[in-house]
């Protein structure tokens, strides 16, 4: 089985977006290069590319929460990376939404991390930040968490690790890579 890894563009303080859930400038390093993604016309500094290609290629399914699910309309069932979605919902699938796709929701995160990993094999289980990424995290469902940490500083909104309660140490981090306009940063989580 494949590692599981929480990962998100974050600010500088540790939010994904503001109160509004607007991104803002978090995602302008996308967009700031001349080496392209592949997606959505994306273009990424050369260190940014040499971090976020391999790591995007060796995603096998992503798990996101219903907050994001509705944002993106569950990214009509064709995740930015890997091949899989998993949603995690206390709500069920909404009614004619690509009933073609296999898109499976649960309530449970953990069971949603382990259809996750049984349908990703041996390549990575991506888990988007937030209250659900943070539920996992707690759960100790998480071995890695990766950050693309964007200079700005939003004061307030929607946190990456969502409402954890307590604190969890994770250790030194393995990977820092300097992009133009954004730090990329894996730490392990230590248990």
């Amino acid at each position: 089985m494949g590692k599981v890894i929480m990962h998100a563009v974050v600010s500088v303080d540790g939010f994904i977006a503001d109160d509004n859930d607007d991104v803002g400038p978090l995602f302008d390093w996308y967009f700031n290069g001349d080496r392209p993604l592949e997606h959505m016309g994306m273009a990424l500094s050369a260190a940014s590319y040499d971090y976020t290609r391999p790591l995007w290629d060796s995603i096998g399914a992503t798990i996101m929460g219903r907050r994001l699910f509705d944002q993106t309309n569950g990214w009509d069932a064709k995740p930015p990376t890997g091949d899989h979605l998993v949603v995690v919902s206390h709500r069920p699938k909404p009614d004619g939404w690509h009933p073609e796709a296999d898109v499976p929701f649960f309530d449970d995160v953990t069971d949603a991390v382990a259809e996750a990993k049984r349908r990703a094999g041996d390549r990575v289980v991506a888990v988007t930040a937030g209250q659900m990424g943070g539920q996992a995290l707690a759960a100790g469902l998480v071995d890695e968490v990766a950050m693309d940490v964007v200079p700005v500083v939003f004061g307030r909104g929607k946190r990456y690790f969502g409402d954890i309660d307590g604190q969890l140490m994770l250790g030194d981090p393995e990977v820092v890579v300097r992009g133009h306009r954004v730090l990329h940063v894996r730490y392990p989580v230590t248990r």
